[in-house]
């Protein structure tokens, strides 16, 4: 069993930045894939960016790539989600999730989900 607390949202404008993190339980949080996903109202939740288990490679949904960067510290057992530029289409709720193998992409990979954080960007 393995457990993600989120923390990080929040209220920012345009422009601005955030930095999520995601909590990890279990004392073999260095073999799990880690992702972020989001679900804005009234949308779908789609795949943010994701990481192996050793930190390389990370992958990125092609919105905001170039903007957002992923990365964890598993001496800390946590994993960030650094956000840059933010716009007002990135208002979500946050996910972490955990996976063992699969797709990175897919949240059907993904075993154990955090309750998520809530991104409010003002414009």
């Amino acid at each position: 069993q393995v457990q993600l607390v989120e923390s990080g949202g929040g209220l920012v404008q345009a422009g601005g930045s955030l930095r999520l993190l995601c909590a990890a339980s279990g004392r073999t949080f260095s073999i799990y894939r880690m992702g972020w996903f989001r679900q804005a109202p009234g949308k779908e939740r789609e795949f943010v960016a994701a990481i192996s288990w050793s930190g390389a490679p990370t992958y990125y949904a092609d919105s905001v790539k170039g903007r957002f960067t992923i990365s964890r510290d598993n001496a800390k057992n946590t994993v960030y989600l650094q956000m840059n530029s933010l716009k007002p289409e990135d208002t979500a709720v946050y996910y972490c999730a955990v996976a063992y193998r699969g797709s990175y992409y897919q949240d059907t990979a993904y075993d154990y989900w955090g309750q998520g954080t809530r991104v409010t960007v003002s414009s």
